[in-house]
């Protein structure tokens, strides 16, 4: 079975539930969905960390939402891909969120006689199916540092096509980096 759209739980007023105990009668969670994120850094860290990079784009989101490690991970691997094409070695990219907040869903058996199989919402705890990351407003997602402007402006223009694939408002900050 494919997941649920996003609707369904990224505008959902939300508190974090990340319960899982070493002790598994304590544990609200019996299993945690393995996260699918692969990386949280990528390019040239050496160049960055040296201060070579002037310029910074960022994903910065404009609403409290939650993001699925399924559409992060899309994110990255679609941004990775374009910036080590067009630009590489001249980057550095950070995921800056992180996939707490562990999802449930209340699945009920469907087909002809089901409703004697169901227990309907009488006990609706749900099984856990995946991952996200809760988003506040002002919250960094996406970060990418460039060593020139070529580069921070086709880091934009990724960022722009990626923007879609965000299930909120967000917007991009392009700004030069102050040596001091």
């Amino acid at each position: 079975m494919g997941l649920r759209k996003a609707s369904a739980y990224s505008k959902k007023k939300v508190r974090p539930y990340t319960r899982k105990s070493s002790k598994r009668k304590k544990a609200y969670i019996k299993t945690v969905p393995p996260i699918k994120i692969v990386k949280y850094n990528m390019g040239n860290k050496k160049a960055f960390s040296d201060g070579e990079h002037g310029f910074v784009v960022k994903l910065v989101s404009s609403e409290k939402a939650q993001m699925r490690d399924n559409a992060l991970e899309s994110c990255r691997t679609s941004i990775n891909k374009i910036l080590d094409k067009e630009i590489p070695g001249n980057y550095y990219f950070i995921i800056k969120v992180y996939p707490h907040h562990i999802l449930r869903e209340n699945k009920t058996a469907a087909g002809a006689g089901a409703d004697r199989l169901s227990s309907g919402m009488k006990h609706s705890f749900g099984v856990t199916v995946g991952r996200a990351a809760i988003v506040y407003p002002g919250k960094e997602i996406f970060f990418v540092s460039c060593t020139n402007e070529k580069a921070a402006r086709i880091a934009r223009d990724t960022l722009m096509k990626v923007k879609p694939k965000v299930p909120f408002k967000s917007k991009i900050i392009f700004e030069k980096v102050e040596e001091g």
